[in-house]
């Protein structure tokens, strides 16, 4: 296996490509900074789409994998869902990032392999 991004690394890479589209970003809890898993929030122009999680894969590298979730979900309940997640892996990091195409966004998105 070769070298691996440091977590603190993508997670700065994010934000800046999120300014860079036009957008901003925000870390809720910012995890280990060399081996972190990530969970990222997206919305697109203030409004939430959804969850992803960056994950290995079998075939060994990472992609983003979009997490289940409720468009009736609300806030009281994203958050939950954030304390659950930080209980269970206090080492991941939680990104926020608001951009005007969220799908367009996630196409380019570096996934830190």
């Amino acid at each position: 296996m070769g070298a691996r991004l440091a977590s603190g690394v993508l997670a700065s890479a994010l934000i800046r490509l999120a300014e860079q589209a036009g957008g901003h970003a925000m870390v809720l809890h910012k995890g280990h900074a060399e081996a972190g898993a990530f969970l990222l929030e997206l919305y697109e122009k203030g409004r939430f789409c959804h969850f992803l999680e960056r994950v290995w894969t079998v075939e060994g590298g990472y992609r983003w994998r979009p997490l289940p979730w409720s468009a009736d979900n609300t806030e009281a309940d994203r958050g939950a869902f954030r304390s659950r997640r930080l209980h269970s892996d206090p080492d991941l990091w939680i990104i926020e990032l608001d951009v005007a195409d969220e799908q367009r966004f996630t196409v380019d998105m570096p996934i830190g392999a």
